[in-house]
């Protein structure tokens, strides 16, 4: 059950770092995490959790369990920007024609497993954005990055850095 004193945040890296591209959140999260270690302390009513995973839907939903906040870094395939190019919205504002691990073939959209969860009293986020690094090349196997990917790293990782200190600023400080 969420305190609602505590400012509770998981950042996800989603995706898969053995598939080209579609590894990008990982590479983003661990950058974060590597940022927020060597930052100062967080204050006590703020909780923040880096994690890499690499399924969506239900599975992705039950992760959220308890978190305030979540940041959701993964590759899109939209097909409405060039590769490499960061966009950030929240969860109900994915572009519908959308693929990667937000939606799937073989589970349910994200969308549809928070509707589950809520509906079975789940404690869920009350706020999801999703930063997405835009790349058709996500079922290359392969530990590398394209570089128009590659390159959108410290931007896609400023993006998330950037979001972190509006909530912490606008719920703690």
């Amino acid at each position: 059950m969420q305190n609602p004193a505590v400012l509770s945040i998981l950042v996800v890296g989603l995706g898969n770092p053995i598939l080209g591209d579609d590894g990008v959140g990982w590479r983003v999260a661990e950058r974060v995490q590597t940022r927020l270690s060597a930052s100062q302390v967080l204050p006590s009513q703020v909780k923040i959790t880096i994690e890499c995973l690499s399924l969506g839907g239900l599975s992705l939903m039950e992760r959220l369990i308890d978190y305030t906040h979540v940041i959701i870094i993964a590759a899109i395939n939209s097909g409405n920007h060039s590769p490499g190019t960061v966009t950030v919205f929240r969860l109900e504002d994915l572009p519908g024609n959308a693929v990667g691990h937000l939606s799937s073939a073989h589970d349910t959209s994200l969308q549809n497993a928070l509707q589950v969860g809520s509906s079975m009293g789940a404690s869920l986020p009350g706020e999801i954005i999703i930063v997405g690094i835009e790349s058709p090349f996500v079922y290359d196997f392969s530990e590398q990055l394209t570089p128009p990917v590659a390159a959108a790293v410290p931007k896609a990782e400023e993006q998330v850095i950037a979001q972190l200190n509006q909530w912490t600023q606008k719920n703690v400080f």
